[in-house]
């Protein structure tokens, strides 16, 4: 049984970084993607970023590009994404979704974790 755990969320300053890990476990996931999304309050899942386990292309959306990174490590199963906090953003969950299809969709994605709430402050 797939199962995804996030972790690394909390109340972050403005200035400084984050690293949010995923830990995959049940299957192997060479054939597979991983992605970040995140949903603040009242709005829906967007995407974030994802990283093939097998090759390690990445892709980013365009509101974070330049800013975030995805990485994963094999070895751990484990997948990452940090980033340096130049300013608040809104609180969101973010999500680590995995799937089969290279894709920006939620609904590609087969399996979820429960999510990490990141807030911050200026």
């Amino acid at each position: 049984q797939v199962q995804l755990v996030e972790s690394g969320g909390g109340l972050v300053q403005a200035g400084g970084s984050l690293t949010l890990s995923c830990a995959a476990s049940g299957r192997t996931f060479s054939r597979y993607v991983m992605a970040w999304f995140r949903q603040a309050l009242g709005k829906e899942r967007e995407f974030v970023a994802r990283i093939r386990w097998s090759g390690g292309s990445t892709a980013y959306a365009d509101s974070v590009k330049g800013r975030f990174t995805i990485s994963r490590d094999n070895a751990k199963n484990t997948v990452y994404l940090q980033w340096n906090i130049l300013y608040p953003e809104e609180p969101a969950v973010y999500y680590c979704g995995t799937g089969r299809a290279v894709s920006t969709m939620t609904a590609d994605y087969g399996y979820w974790g429960r999510g990490t709430q990141v807030t911050f402050s200026s």
